[in-house]
């Protein structure tokens, strides 16, 4: 495959003693292996993202949103990806607030732009979490892509940074190939007309 999309890996939980990181880090090699991305892992917690935001929205203030300086590389980066996975937990059955915040900051980097999930959590997986995402990013223009993946119970399930089911690579791939093809026709559809938002 010709990897001149750039994928965005989002470690979504910035909490100490984090799983995220290690799951984001299993994603990434399935990315690379499949060969359809160039691939960045961005991590919530090397940013300093307020919960506080300005009175304007980033939909009204388009390119002069008044963004702190400490938000430069990850605006960057989300504005510079073609797609995205979210690795998530699932905290109380939603997503934690470092996610919301960084969602929240930008409107225009996520638009026409396919996103997939990477959850993990108790015995639902983190499903409850992508859930409330989907609604949340659908409300941003973003394409949620159907296949997934989720890790239940993950403390027991991963060993050595890697989990123990023999299949997760196979899902990996159904993700990466799904998210590769939307990759791909929502660039070409950027590039030729500019999205009615």
């Amino acid at each position: 495959m010709d990897n001149t999309h750039k994928l965005v890996i989002i470690v979504g939980s910035v909490r100490e003693g984090r799983f995220g990181p290690v799951v984001a880090a299993w994603v990434a090699e399935q990315a690379r292996l499949h060969g359809g991305f160039e691939v960045e892992v961005v991590d919530l917690a090397e940013f300093d993202v307020p919960l506080a935001l300005p009175a304007v929205s980033p939909k009204a203030a388009g390119a002069d949103y008044p963004r702190p300086a400490g938000l430069a590389g990850l605006t960057s980066a989300l504005a510079d990806a073609d797609a995205f996975i979210v690795v998530t937990p699932e905290y109380n059955h939603s997503y934690p607030a470092s996610l919301k915040a960084a969602i929240d900051w930008h409107f225009t980097q996520w638009t026409a732009k396919p996103v997939a999930f990477a959850s993990y959590g108790g015995a639902a997986g983190g499903r409850h979490a992508v859930l409330h995402l989907e609604n949340v990013l659908t409300e941003l223009h973003a394409v949620t892509v159907r296949d997934g993946l989720v890790f239940p119970n993950y403390y027991t399930a991963w060993q050595d940074g890697r989990p123990l089911d023999p299949a997760a690579a196979g899902y990996a791939k159904t993700l990466l190939d799904q998210l590769t093809w939307w990759a791909a026709a929502l660039h070409t559809a950027r590039a030729s007309a500019p999205y009615p938002a």
